[in-house]
């Protein structure tokens, strides 16, 4: 399809309302301008391009620095076989300048630059890759090119309604190219002559609705957000205004006199000390933006810890220094390299949206341009506190570079990134007393010039600061550890140990700040480890056991574990809500199983055969009493069996193996979504373990066997209600649970059970009968004044 003459023109005038060019260098153009049509592919994905492919106007600027840094790249490889390319120009930058006025962006490189042929074919087919070719053309070179000129060049007309290309190369004349992408570009031979010595301007006429880029700020924060690591410096063209000294021109000066003597003398003092006033007066200066360097790409050896902690500082707008950092580099599948950190305080909103959309705090580049920092598959969502860059040359993107094509490639990154990362924290719970750094060799050197309990003491301090280093680092980030351990199966036994490591240390109950971890029934004010526990456990014993709840006091006076406190057993307090959950993921720790002393299925330890010779015939003495007590609460108890594990209370209550406990029936009652209705989990039924030892029982038992009355059977239940409460469970009937108890409050006192309600009757005192009023025979009526009142009233009134 041919250019109609009209259209032609209208292109020709477009053309000349660009800045760059005077009205003689205007009308040059329009008589010399060629036309081209673009490749047929080329029209009609332009608008599917402009339009859907990318998602956000402000890519243009990256796309078109990108480019710039590819043509920087290859002036500057061939100027290492032949420095003469760089003939004049040999300064390898970006500069950027906005016009308010006219609405204009331009981008402007010293590059390699592009001939005429090049400009029709790269700017006039989609994908056409001059990169690409150049790659291919020197075999074996590591040029670090990214761009596709024909490809994310085309992000421009997201913003701008038409685009002019001026380039030189050393190889031709200075062309100019512009389009406004319709089905045709103009291209002409620039009538200015050399005016660019080398390389390429791109200015972009912006559309209404993209006006906030002529604003200095908003290039300046897109450049440190997507182009800050570019190799080379990108400047952008700021206003500023400054203070000006100049001399008072003779209109300004005083009005003086038509006729006025002077002598030589003034003359000379005149003319040494001349009037000046101050002027505001704005100038231009090129201003580096991108002063941050890559130091991800700089070998380890040569980074100081300062460095990281400037750079830290310096992506994460932190005034802190981070915990710790790793930096690494991966090879295999996908090369990359990584710089991770672990910042030294959790975000506040860090669970408010858990499981919404997650902050972005890991920053995918390739080749130093920022990718995306949206990545929620590149980390796991429990380690989204990290924070750092990721950056690739291998990584394949589409076309707007805005989604990778394979998702294979980043699952990779992923999981080498999440190893590196349980690594670093598994790093900073251990302390060796030996390292391998040479300033740690030296320090061992020194100690060993002391006295064994001197180097004891100093080995032991630096422990301590470890160790203090650590539980700041838990107080922060235990709980994401946690649901690591729920969330990621893959990586379940590493989450495993590092919680194991995390309970290692201990703190004091008496600090609320500590409440991720476990404390131990062993020791109530301090917190234990898995391995700890394990290490204290008795002889032949496989479980680990395990009470849930929200009050650790409570739980730490629970009847369900005072028979295993009695023997010896050790039991871990849980008092965070998201503990039970953890644990039934994790399900065992070093073939050890993780066991809930407060569900139905809980075997207590026999430790001989005479136990449990004991335990089957108690069973059987008090198999009335259970069968007659499972009978009585049929619709809310399964079973009631003889308890080993009961030492003071009466009975507890305990759920069956697939109900809930009762920490876990708390948590799903005060779910917002929780079922009102039908037959929740939670409601199932629950299992009675009575306490054979207990004279309460044991008169139950006797006036079951002699047929128990109404009032056996309200005790019994009055003893599962409280039992349920005690053992934390709610009760359903709460109204029925008071009136029992309330019968037996009677009896206790020897009052009826059902005795009537009767109004307490009292006897009422007789009014006194007002005092008559005083009327003399006139008619007159005398008042009793209270004069003694009236009188300290007057006093107080002359005190003040």
């Amino acid at each position: 399809m041919k250019h109609s003459s009209k259209a032609l023109l209208l292109l020709l005038i477009v053309v000349g309302q660009a800045l760059e060019f005077d009205e003689e260098v205007q009308k040059k153009i329009e008589t010399s301008a060629e036309q081209h049509e673009f490749q047929a592919e080329t029209g009609r994905l332009m608008d599917i391009l402009i339009n859907s492919l990318y998602t956000q106007k402000e890519i243009f600027l990256r796309e078109l620095i990108s480019n710039a840094a590819d043509a920087l790249d290859k002036i500057r490889f061939y100027s290492i076989k032949n420095p003469d390319v760089l003939g004049d120009t040999s300064e390898l930058s970006i500069k950027i300048e906005i016009d308010k006025d006219a609405k204009t962006v331009a981008i402007q490189d010293t590059g390699i630059g592009m001939t005429r042929n090049e400009l029709i074919s790269n700017l006039g087919t989609i994908a056409k890759s001059g990169t690409t070719q150049f790659i291919e053309a020197i075999k074996g070179g590591n040029l670090n090119l990214i761009g596709q000129f024909g490809v994310g060049f085309y992000s421009t007309f997201l913003a701008g309604q038409k685009v002019t290309v001026i380039s030189k190369n050393n190889e031709d004349d200075q062309y100019v190219w512009e389009s406004q992408a319709a089905h045709a570009f103009a291209l002409t031979k620039d009538p200015r002559g050399n005016t660019l010595g080398r390389g390429t301007r791109v200015i972009i006429s912006l559309k209404q609705d993209a006006v906030e880029f002529a604003e200095e700020n908003t290039i300046k924060d897109l450049i440190k957000k997507y182009s800050e690591f570019i190799n080379f410096p990108i400047y952008l063209k700021q206003q500023r205004e400054i203070s000006k000294e100049v001399p008072l021109e003779e209109d300004d000066s005083e009005p003086t006199d038509d006729v006025k003597v002077t002598d030589d003398d003034d003359d000379n003092q005149d003319t040494k000390k001349k009037k000046t006033k101050t002027v505001k007066e704005t100038v231009s200066e090129w201003v580096q933006i991108n002063e941050n360097k890559a130091i991800w790409l700089r070998p380890k050896e040569e980074i100081s810890d300062d460095d990281y902690k400037k750079f830290y500082k310096a992506i994460s707008k932190s005034s802190e220094d981070p915990f710790d950092w790793i930096h690494f580099k991966a090879e295999g599948e996908v090369g990359f390299t990584s710089l991770l950190y672990i910042p030294k305080r959790a975000p506040s909103d860090m669970f408010d949206n858990y499981y919404g959309k997650q902050t972005a705090n890991l920053k995918l580049y390739v080749r130093r341009v920022l990718i995306s920092e949206e990545f929620e598959d590149l980390i796991p969502r429990y380690l989204s506190f990290i924070k750092g860059v990721v950056d690739s040359d291998e990584l394949p993107l589409n076309v707007n570079r805005e989604t990778l094509q394979q998702l294979k490639m980043l699952k990779v990154i992923s999981r080498k990134i999440v190893k590196k990362t349980l690594e670093l924290i598994k790093k900073m719970t251990e302390y060796e007393g030996d390292d391998d750094d040479d300033g740690e060799e030296e320090e061992e050197a020194n100690i060993s010039e002391t006295t064994p309990e001197e180097q004891a003491k100093i080995k032991q301090e630096k422990k301590q600061k470890a160790i203090d280093t650590y539980n700041e680092f838990w107080k922060e980030y235990g709980k994401n550890i946690k649901l690591g351990v729920i969330e990621d199966s893959a990586n379940r036994q590493k989450l495993a140990q590092l919680t194991r490591y995390f309970n290692t240390f201990f703190f004091s109950i008496f600090n609320d700040d500590y409440t991720q971890m476990w404390y131990s029934s062993r020791n109530t004010t301090e917190l234990t480890s898995f391995d700890e526990y394990i290490s204290r456990a008795k002889t032949g014993q496989d479980s680990i056991y395990f009470i849930a709840g929200d009050n650790k006091d409570q739980l730490l006076s629970s009847p369900i574990i005072e028979g295993l406190l009695k023997k010896g057993y050790e039991v871990l307090i849980l008092d965070d809500p998201v503990d039970e959950f953890t644990f039934q993921h994790l399900n065992e720790y070093e073939k050890k199983k993780l066991v809930n002393v407060g569900k139905g299925d809980f075997k207590p330890p026999e430790e001989t055969d005479d136990a449990r010779k004991k335990a089957k015939a108690l069973k059987k003495v008090f198999q009335p009493l259970t069968d007659w007590w499972r009978k009585l609460c049929s619709e809310t108890v399964d079973s009631v069996i003889v308890s080993q594990r009961l030492v003071d209370d009466p009975l507890i209550v305990v759920s069956l193996e697939s109900g809930y406990s009762a920490n876990m029936e708390r948590i799903s009652k005060a779910q917002a979504y929780s079922s009102r209705g039908g037959s929740p989990q939670y409601a199932s039924k629950k299992i009675v373990e009575i306490n054979p030892n207990h004279p309460a029982i044991q008169e139950l038992l006797q006036r079951v066997k002699d047929d128990p009355d109404k009032e056996t059977e309200e005790m019994a239940k009055v003893l599962y209600e409280a039992a349920l409460i005690n053992s934390g469970y709610s009760i359903q009937n709460t109204e029925q649970f008071a009136q029992r108890f309330y019968k037996l409050f009677n009896s206790a006192l020897g009052i009826e059970r059902d005795a009537a309600i009767k109004e307490y009757e009292v006897e009422l005192e007789a009014d006194a009968e007002p005092e008559a009023e005083k009327v003399d025979a006139d008619g007159t009526k005398w008042e009793k004044v209270d004069t003694e009142g009236a009188f300290q009233a007057q006093n107080d009134h002359d005190d003040l």
